[in-house]
């Protein structure tokens, strides 16, 4: 009994060895798996994202100063012209600061002319007084040179001929002096009147601002386009800077996209999409990128290139294929749900007599919605099992039944 107990514990072991040296297997139908071939082909890593289709150019209408809506002349949706009056705002602050304005204005310019017309008058006044001078010296200049001169014949004594030179004398110093004054009158003229001119010109520039702002309170079109969004109603108070709408101008669209943040760093200017459309293919390129991320995503600009699709409109989405490389030859294995389970380390390769599948070790690389790129562990032709292996657990080796 003691012989036959140990032979029996020695056969357990035995058995036990044997059984879990072996490969685990289970039965598969094959009609409730998906049964994929390896294929060498094209390949480009692209991610599909959603684009909005906008206008080209938007053109944000803000109030430039505030006021009380007055006047609406148009209503939302309206296709205006440049210079088209949109709604009218009303201020009585800035209406009354333009009339003080410009009565400061025509105040000033009366004061110039009046000034103007002061110093003319001072002028011809000087001019006057120089002319008696200088008379006044060439009589005194007259004299003094004939008495000089009947002097030094011993015609006429010392006395005469000391009062004919102090009367020179006296002449030729009020003639300097009234020059003098005369050249300084002048310039301080010209300066007070070069600076009246620019006081002028600075108020003149200060009303036209003050014309511009009290323009501004009828809200013009600035460009050809549609208005939308416009939030304005009739007896509202709009504050200054308050979004009133905006103008899309109408020379075209682009797409505006959402990206996720993961993607920002290989995101750039230049980067090529496509889209279906009425069962054709249109191409986008990367315009702009917006590196503000908002909620786990950030924006870029894509512009159409070469032909627009017809019926395209404001506001639709598009289902859009971005590209992130150029398109190369890869080994491409079809995606499956056996990924989340194997993390891309290895799959169930299907036998070259389509009865059993073995684990084999592979390596993926980049990957798009279609395809992984397959780096090593398999060959073009070879087939493999890539639906979900969530219930194979440590499953080595599956048998495939029709």
């Amino acid at each position: 009994m003691t012989i036959a107990g140990i032979a029996g514990v020695v056969a357990l072991v035995a058995g036990s060895i044997i059984f879990t040296s072996g490969k685990s297997k289970l039965n598969v139908d094959t009609e409730r798996i998906t049964i994929s071939e390896v294929k060498k082909g094209a390949f480009q890593e692209f991610i599909p994202v959603n684009g909005v289709v906008m206008p080209l150019n938007t053109i944000f209408l803000d109030a430039v100063e505030g006021g009380q809506v007055e006047e609406k002349f148009v209503e939302d949706g309206a296709m205006l012209k440049k210079g088209d009056p949109i709604l009218k705002l009303s201020n009585v602050d800035e209406e009354l600061s333009l009339a003080s304005q410009e009565s400061a204005v025509f105040g000033e310019q009366t004061q110039m002319q009046i000034a103007h017309n002061n110093a003319q008058q001072n002028t011809v006044t000087k001019l006057n007084q120089m002319a008696e001078v200088d008379n006044a010296f060439k009589e005194a200049e007259r004299v003094y040179l004939l008495d000089k001169k009947l002097y030094d014949q011993k015609a006429i004594g010392l006395q005469e001929y000391q009062s004919a030179k102090n009367a020179y004398d006296y002449a030729l110093r009020r003639k300097r002096l009234t020059t003098q004054i005369l050249k300084q009158d002048t310039a301080l003229t010209i300066q007070q009147e070069q600076q009246a001119k620019e006081h002028y010109a600075q108020m003149k520039s200060a009303l036209t601002l003050m014309r511009k702002k009290v323009a501004s309170l009828t809200l013009r079109a600035p460009i050809d386009g549609q208005l939308t969004s416009l939030d304005a109603e009739v007896g509202q108070n709009k504050n200054k800077g308050e979004h009133l709408g905006q103008l899309d101008a109408q020379n075209g669209f682009k797409v505006q996209v959402d990206v996720e943040e993961h993607y920002l760093s290989r995101v750039y200017a230049g980067l090529k999409g496509d889209f279906s459309f009425a069962d054709k293919t249109y191409k986008l390129v990367i315009k702009k990128v917006y590196t503000q991320v908002t909620s786990g995503r950030f924006k870029v600009d894509m512009q159409f290139e070469g032909e627009v699709p017809k019926g395209i409109r404001k506001g639709q989405t598009l289902q859009i294929r971005l590209a992130l490389s150029d398109e190369t030859t890869a080994l491409l294995l079809p995606k499956g749900g056996f990924y989340q389970q194997t993390g891309g380390n290895w799959i169930f390769k299907v036998s070259d007599d389509g009865k059993t599948a073995y684990k084999v070790d592979i390596q993926i690389g980049r990957y798009n919605t279609d395809n992984y790129e397959l780096l090593k562990g398999l060959k073009p032709g070879d087939k493999v099992i890539t639906s979900s292996y969530e219930n194979y657990g440590d499953i080595q080796e599956l048998v495939l039944k029709k």
